[in-house]
């Protein structure tokens, strides 16, 4: 909530804003009170976290959980909780470098986040690590989490010469009576719940994962089925919508409205011709992914099993996962973050009573994947009610050509569904088979359907294909290209 979109989203508007009437110093005075700011205010949250790790366990045991490692769970939560602090503050540094379109280095911050902790799984790293932990605690876990707390470091640290080249001085300032911070401050409150709506209802899902009630494993098998979606999500949507964040912005502070439209209406286009695809190809090869990705070790076919069943609620959701990650920035580059949260809220209190609900009365029917139909049927209506709000608003959002391609899309995914499916039957991947062989059949299958998907869309003239390839022949970054290709 604190890294993913929330900070970025009060910032980057009023940032703009900034720029564009008095760029310079006063801008950049703005941004390194604001900085500080979030490092007080960071510093305090990953501080009780730490001291009431026990309370912040307790919350997910609500349903009577089995406690065999909860010690150990609270002992973990304690080391990673700081790590808030400086993956926080890293959200701020890469909300200011969007704004000068400064893309691809935030972007890669999160590998050296992943090299961190993969650096950690080693066993000449996590031993020496271990024995620093009481007896009680040492398992290569404590390592890990020590892994994620250097990787959020990293993730700080790479982006602050950035800012510094570009104006901002790094010398301490707390301020909370600058009208810009707390103008800032104002839309950070409901952007920070507008825009963690879907971090608060995973935690939601996994509160009732935790059920006595639910199949054994179910906290895993979600968790990475999560991780699956996420893949595609972070891929094509949280891109392109990192990308047009800072452009809408700045045709708002421009008071270009009907652009800033069009932005968002380019956007979701090309978000929805990847994301609908990607979707009916994760529900129909989901248990081959699953398989190949994590049936090794102690992960059997029964867990393949479980976590691909997971998936497939999760993938049921993920246009609609997409769609919300550009309408939101849409209305805060409008300085609107209270629209959002007030959605957000009614969106929280339905995935909490289909959870209730499919939990004691579906639970049969449903299994684990009862938490992941919850969050992708609340995803629909979130961005049903944001999008009917807005154009209530501001008018038309270019609802029937939209609708006039998803028809077209639909028709080639549908096309591509029917060569994945012919694909499976013919490359089966099955669980006797050797990882390579596994993985080269499922390859095969993808690359014929994504294939098949291509070619019907251009014999459909779909423009969205058009436009894609353009943005792929741009040189620079994917994001940079998308955010040039969306201001034209």
């Amino acid at each position: 909530m604190t890294a993913e979109g929330s900070l970025g989203a009060s910032l980057i508007p009023v940032f703009t804003e900034y720029l564009h009437r008095s760029p310079g110093q006063r801008a950049w005075a703005f941004a390194q009170k604001v900085f500080w700011d979030m490092a007080t205010v960071l510093a305090v949250i990953a501080g009780l976290g730490a001291i009431f790790s026990r309370q912040v366990v307790s919350i997910y045991t609500i349903f009577g959980a089995h406690r065999a490692t909860w010690d150990l769970a609270v002992y973990l939560n304690r080391l990673i909780f700081p790590s808030i602090f400086f993956i926080g503050l890293a959200g701020v540094a890469a909300a200011l470098l969007h704004t000068f379109r400064v893309f691809a280095l935030p972007a890669a911050t999160p590998v050296f986040f992943n090299l961190a902790m993969i650096a950690c799984s080693f066993e000449v790293v996590y031993r020496p690590i271990m024995r620093w932990a009481p007896a009680e605690y040492r398992t290569p876990a404590v390592a890990l989490a020590i892994g994620i707390l250097i990787g959020g470091a990293i993730q700080l640290g790479m982006q602050l010469p950035a800012l510094v080249r570009r104006g901002m001085s790094l010398a301490p300032e707390v301020s909370v009576s600058d009208p810009g911070v707390q103008k800032a401050a104002r839309l950070m409150g409901p952007a920070f719940f507008g825009m963690g709506v879907y971090q608060i209802n995973l935690f939601v899902d996994t509160v009732f994962a935790f059920s006595r009630k639910m199949p054994s494993g179910s906290v895993t098998s979600l968790y990475l089925a999560d991780r699956v979606m996420q893949l595609v999500l972070g891929s094509y949507a949280i891109a392109i919508s990192t990308a047009i964040f800072p452009t809408m912005s700045e045709q708002i502070a421009a008071g270009q409205r009907e652009q800033m439209k069009r932005t968002f209406g380019f956007g979701l286009r090309i978000v929805s011709f990847l994301t609908i695809p990607a979707a009916a190809g994760l529900i129909l090869l989901r248990e081959p992914i699953i398989r190949v990705l994590f049936q090794h070790g102690e992960f059997s076919s029964e867990s393949t099993t479980l976590t691909a069943h997971a998936l497939f609620f999760y993938s049921l959701g993920l246009p609609a996962f997409a769609a919300i990650k550009l309408i939101t920035p849409m209305y805060y580059s409008t300085q609107d973050t209270l629209t959002p949260a007030r959605i957000g809220l009614y969106v929280l209190g339905l995935n909490i009573a289909l959870n209730t609900i499919f939990l004691f009365f579906f639970l049969r029917f449903l299994s684990n994947g009862s938490p992941a139909l919850a969050s992708s049927l609340a995803a629909y209506f979130n961005f049903g009610a944001l999008f009917v709000f807005f154009r209530n608003r501001y008018g038309r959002l270019g609802a029937r050509g939209l609708l006039a391609s998803l028809a077209k899309i639909a028709v080639c995914a549908g096309l591509m569904t029917c060569v994945a499916y012919g694909g499976r039957q013919v490359l089966p991947v099955a669980a006797q088979q050797h990882l390579i062989a596994q993985a080269g059949r499922l390859t095969s299958v993808i690359l014929a359907s994504v294939a098949a998907y291509f070619g019907l869309a251009r014999l459909l003239r779909c423009e969205e294909l058009s436009e894609l390839f353009l943005l792929l022949r741009r040189p620079g970054a994917p994001q940079e290209a998308v955010a040039q290709a969306a201001a034209q």
